[in-house]
């Protein structure tokens, strides 16, 4: 009987041990999951907190930036008022205005025929020595090359011989010889002083000869009659030469004609003295019209419209194809901008700078530019009423170049 009260004290004992360790057990994980959920709460909670720190520093920063006048979006740039009238700045309203309207033709470069010499024998010589080459700058009165011929031979020869008649005559006096013999003489010397002249010999070489610092051996120098550069010189020295053999060309390349070639229709609106510029590459050339062919090509059927151009930068050259812009009598409407309101884009494109919907803030807009006159620009694909930069369009662009935005728009 003992015993069995015994064992179920025993029974009683344990169970409640394990309930109490059961209890602890769920204790301790109920604690743990509160210390975890309260370690979760912690996290979000400073996260919350340095997002929101994050935020209010790039609000500052942004406030700050637009305060200094800084860039809006990629491509624009805004402008304080001080900066616009520090730098000039002026914006204006597009409106189509009256322009005249501009040909557009291509057209082959030719040398200035008015100041381009041919440099050439009178008679059959040989060349002995060369004293420029090709592609030389030459002035007026330069020796060119020096030739032999026996016909100067002879001429210097009868030159010397009728000099000294001649001499001798006036020194003697009408009243000693007869006035056949002075007359003679005269003439005689004339006709020789004419020969060797139109044979070649120039006046210092004429004055040497008859002065005795040379002798008549028959050489001449062929000197330059214009200053220009040497653009032919097909000889070698020794060749056998005849009267008329082309041995040199000399141009003035200062001033360059240019022919276009247009429908007879379309030459008729143009008049001589019109404004025209020709393109070579990105580089445009004033320009005028200085004469109207008044014959057609017999093969193309079309009217020859001669440009004249300043080349002082030596970037034409005879034969050279070229496009010309020429201005008619007609005018048409059209978006016109100071010249100095165009600039090229980093990837070479024209644009100009308009203002958005905030005053002083300005994006760069691509366009086309279809003539240049006059200081004023002629241009396409934007449209009237917008707001561009007429004055202080480097600066702009130079404002966007900092921020290191792309101005670009397509």
């Amino acid at each position: 009987m003992i015993r069995l009260i015994l064992i179920s004290l025993i029974s009683v004992a344990s169970l409640s041990i394990t309930a109490c360790s059961d209890k602890n057990e769920t204790t301790v994980q109920n604690v743990k999951s509160h210390s975890d959920n309260k370690s979760h709460k912690d996290d979000e909670h400073h996260g919350a907190e340095k997002e929101e720190a994050h935020d209010e520093h790039n609000d500052h920063k942004d406030n700050e930036h637009h305060d200094e006048g800084g860039h809006e979006e990629a491509g624009t740039v805004h402008l304080k008022p001080e900066q616009m009238k520090m730098a000039g700045i002026v914006v204006e309203t597009l409106q189509l205005t009256k322009a005249a309207q501009i040909i557009k033709a291509p057209a082959e470069v030719k040398l200035n025929a008015y100041k381009t010499i041919k440099v050439a024998p009178r008679i059959n010589a040989q060349v002995i020595e060369r004293h420029a080459k090709l592609g030389d700058e030459v002035t007026v009165g330069q020796a060119l090359v020096t030739l032999s011929s026996v016909e100067m031979a002879e001429a210097q020869g009868q030159l010397l011989l009728a000099d000294r008649e001649w001499k001798r005559v006036q020194k003697l006096g009408r009243k000693v010889v007869s006035a056949r013999r002075y007359i003679k003489a005269k003439i005689e010397y004339q006709k020789a002083y004419a020969n060797a002249k139109a044979f070649g010999m120039n006046q210092k070489e004429i004055n040497a000869l008859l002065a005795q610092k040379r002798s008549a051996d028959g050489s001449f120098n062929l000197v330059a009659k214009q200053a220009g550069r040497i653009l032919h010189d097909k000889f070698i020295v020794g060749q056998y030469v005849d009267a008329g053999y082309e041995l040199m060309i000399i141009s003035d390349e200062s001033v360059m004609w240019v022919e276009a070639r247009l429908t007879p229709e379309i030459a008729g609106l143009i008049d001589i003295g019109n404004a025209a510029e020709v393109l070579v590459g990105k580089q445009r050339l004033a320009a005028k019209v200085i004469q109207l062919h008044h014959t057609l090509d017999e093969s193309t059927r079309t009217s020859a419209i001669r440009i004249e151009v300043s080349n002082k930068d030596d970037h034409l050259h005879g034969g050279q194809f070229v496009t010309a812009l020429i201005t008619t009598r007609n005018n048409q409407q059209a978006l016109q901008v100071p010249e100095a309101a165009v600039l090229r884009s980093p990837d070479g494109d024209w644009q100009i700078f308009v203002e958005q919907d905030e005053a002083g803030e300005f994006k760069g807009v691509e366009v086309d530019v279809k003539s240049i006159s006059n200081g004023k620009a002629v241009i396409e694909g934007i449209k009237p009423g917008s707001r561009v930069v007429t004055a202080g369009a480097f600066y702009v662009q130079s404002e966007l170049a900092k921020g290191g935005f792309e101005i670009h728009n397509h």
